[in-house]
């Protein structure tokens, strides 16, 4: 039987974010969603500014992070999130980030982060 789990780690400029056991991983890139399972062809992709990654762990818990640019790789075995900015959605305030898109102009720095943001919350609300 083939292995249906594999190694993940999401890592920011300034932190490591994960690193542990998942089964699958859904990732917004440039030329668009993608989902990875075990043993996925290799792959190198660009995560596009104001969007979000998912994670399912071993355990079947789905953990969200907003994320703001950066790259995916995938290999055999892992899957690598190398994010310019990265921050988990179950802090979220949706108010504020909804406000804060409302007032941002689109394609700016912040009206990319709110829109992260708001995409990482409703992958787990």
């Amino acid at each position: 039987m083939a292995e249906k789990s594999f190694h993940v780690e999401v890592v920011s400029a300034d932190a490591e974010l994960y690193s542990g056991e998942a089964t699958f991983v859904i990732a917004q890139t440039t030329v668009g969603e993608m989902g990875v399972l075990a043993n996925h062809e290799p792959l190198l992709g660009q995560l596009v500014p104001g969007g979000f990654v998912v994670i399912v762990e071993e355990s079947g818990t789905r953990k969200a992070a907003a994320v703001e640019g950066g790259f995916i790789s995938v290999t055999g075995a892992s899957v690598t999130i190398l994010a310019e900015a990265a921050e988990w959605a179950d802090g979220v305030d949706v108010n504020a980030e909804k406000s804060a898109l409302d007032s941002a102009e689109p394609g700016t720095p912040e009206y990319n982060r709110a829109h992260a943001r708001l995409r990482a919350a409703e992958q787990i609300a």
